[in-house]
């Protein structure tokens, strides 16, 4: 964090100093809600949650060397007391953010935030110091603890925002204002809360909608529903996609024997080949929008051709590939899963087993509410039409749905078979596949599937990781 006195912080958050002999006392090191995480320095952030009270921590995590606690109640050590430690660490972002100029990129859509947060980070690595939401803590708790990770060498923030309904994206945007607004896309992940398409627009927009004059909004041209987000702005307006009118576009898309998307990168400033290191075809779209950002903040079609050349998965089981000794190759996308997700999956595994035998593992897709049923019969339809080699639906309800839509879809669907659980789906495997397979696992993260991949994994020598 960049250095604060106890005494800034209290005046920034509205607290109060308790048992805080000297508040010109600094906080150099991270702000942190985790005990593990404390370091000298620190500030610790005391949430109460269902399980466990922060305040239960204070004197373990200033024995570790914690400056302080942020708490909403003294606990007889250094404390900056609040009524609300949420709101506090939310306003001492802000104040961080605003204090030290560092520019802010903000992104959100229905698919593609973590992958895209972290190509765009990678690109920006290469221009100046850069800090971006680790993972997916995209919320109103992970993303002011990212803003506050900054340091005074700082140049760029890339901060990915999630929603869950109307409102929040306006609420993360006012804790850390952006520059530059980038929206990928408005698909059907969460489609159950927010009650259709056209809802998950409106709050998606509300990022657009939180830029200032100066700054810039960049749009998915190849997606109508975020194109006409340009209305919702003041900002200049950047259209990326493969659209003969994006400003930065991609023209000649192939893929490698690999799976891994080729193309020739537009952009105002120049043109310049691509080649990722990544996996499937519906990364052109993320790298264009990592393009377009790059391109704003001054980076040449052939700096940012380069970058995006050598980037790669910072962020686990998303397209993780990784090869057995023995040939099988196992794709870990466990991590999480939605229609459009699902589909540019079995597009890639399509794609990676040219030649070989296929297997898509898959499970529930959560959170589309009255969809849920023909969404996943979709799903289990187009790994037909993909000529996916065997579809293994694991888990309940859902999973049934995914293996009927298969059976249905043709003869081909007598290849797909339904299993209960986890274990179940890691036993089948263990006694069919033979060298050379390919197998994609892939779920909503409350399904567990990772476990699979793991299983695969662990049951022979262990693999060698093919690309991140």
């Amino acid at each position: 964090m960049i250095a604060l006195s106890l005494a800034e912080i209290a005046e920034v958050v509205g607290g109060q100093t308790h048992d805080i002999p000297d508040p010109s006392v600094q906080v150099t090191g991270p702000v942190v809600r985790d005990s593990r995480e404390v370091e000298p320095g620190s500030l610790f952030v005391a949430f109460v949650g269902e399980r466990v009270d922060g305040h239960d921590f204070a004197a373990a995590v200033v024995e570790a060397g914690a400056a302080a606690l942020l708490a909403s109640r003294p606990v007889g050590v250094p404390a900056i007391v609040v009524d609300d430690v949420q709101a506090a660490l939310g306003a001492l972002a802000r104040h961080v953010v605003q204090k030290f100029g560092t520019t802010l990129v903000a992104l959100t859509g229905s698919a593609g935030k973590t992958s895209t947060k972290d190509l765009v980070a990678q690109v920006l690595q290469r221009k100046a110091p850069t800090v971006f939401t680790p993972g997916s803590l995209n919320n109103e708790i992970g993303l002011p603890l990212t803003a506050l990770s900054a340091t005074e060498e700082t140049r760029f923030l890339v901060l990915e925002m999630g929603a869950r309904g109307i409102g929040h994206i306006r609420y993360l945007a006012d804790l850390t204002p952006p520059r530059i607004g980038l929206v990928l896309n408005v698909g059907t992940a969460h489609i159950g809360e927010f009650g259709g398409r056209e809802q998950i627009a409106q709050a998606k927009g509300e990022l657009v909608e939180a830029l200032p004059e100066d700054g810039a909004a960049i749009l998915n041209a190849d997606d109508p529903l975020v194109r006409a987000m340009a209305s919702r702005t003041k900002a200049k307006v950047i259209l990326f996609g493969e659209s003969g009118e994006a400003d930065v576009r991609a023209e000649n898309v192939t893929l490698t024997d690999a799976g891994q998307p080729a193309f020739r990168l537009h952009t105002p400033s120049g043109a310049s080949d691509v080649t990722m290191r990544l996996y499937g075809e519906h990364h052109v779209s993320n790298a264009l929008a990592a393009a377009a950002v790059a391109h704003e903040l001054g980076m040449s079609a052939e700096e940012i051709a380069t970058a995006l050349s050598e980037a790669g998965s910072l962020s686990r089981w998303r397209m993780e590939v990784t090869e057995r000794p023995d040939g099988v190759t196992v794709v870990n996308d466990a991590y999480n899963a939605n229609p459009e997700s699902m589909r540019a999956a079995l597009r890639a595994l399509a794609a990676m087993g040219k030649g070989r035998r296929t297997w898509a593992v898959l499970g529930k897709m959560a959170e589309l509410g009255d969809e849920s049923l023909a969404e996943h019969d979709a799903v289990g339809r187009l790994a037909v039409r993909l000529n996916v080699g065997k579809l293994v639906a694991v888990g309940g309800r859902e999973a049934s749905w995914l293996q009927l839509g298969a059976y249905n879809e043709g003869s081909w669907g007598e290849e797909s078979v339904h299993v209960s659980d986890a274990q179940a789906a890691v036993d089948l495997l263990r006694s069919q596949l033979r060298p050379g397979d390919v197998v994609l696992v892939k779920a909503s993260r409350s399904v567990g599937l990772e476990s699979v991949a793991q299983a695969l994994l662990d049951s022979g020598i262990e693999g060698e990781v093919a690309a991140r």
